[in-house]
């Protein structure tokens, strides 16, 4: 009976690990999905990532506006036609994640620098919120919410 008893035991603490870790690595795996979807859509411009990074019924809630992926693909399409065309570099800072039953929500500061010939010449700031899922793909975000927040 004691050898049982331990055996229960060390498995109940093996899982418990296992659950913390798996945990770890899904919060990883969001904070690199939103970086990666910053980076890869709206730095490069590039529309073609919307479907690696955004559900197909992926909603962007963006200073009072509703925006879906054949918004942010037109939007994006007509910055890249602008001259000169800046660069962004974004900064994520991460609040909090939580990760139960194939979702997870996320929120975050995301600060943006724009410059062109390696001068600044804008800098911005949004709070935002974000819902993930989990796909036979990996995590994708599901809806984004962007509220701006005024530069000093």
């Amino acid at each position: 009976m004691k050898k049982r008893t331990t055996i229960i035991f060390i498995l109940c603490i093996a899982m418990a690990s296992f659950g913390q870790s798996s945990m770890e690595t899904d919060k990883s795996q969001i904070k690199e999905l939103i970086m990666k979807s910053f980076d890869e859509i709206w730095s490069e411009l590039n529309a073609k990532n919307i479907d690696k990074y955004y559900t197909k019924d992926f909603l962007l809630l963006e200073h009072g506006e509703v925006w879906n992926n054949d918004t942010i693909a037109n939007y994006l399409d007509k910055a890249k036609l602008r001259k000169p065309n800046p660069k962004r570099k974004n900064t994520i800072e991460i609040i909090e994640i939580k990760i139960a039953n194939g979702m997870a929500w996320v929120a975050y500061h995301n600060y943006a620098t724009f410059s062109t010939d390696n001068t600044i010449i804008r800098k911005a700031h949004w709070l935002e919120s974000a819902t993930a899922i989990l796909t036979e793909n990996g995590w994708k975000l599901q809806m984004l919410h962007s509220t701006r927040i005024k530069n000093d």
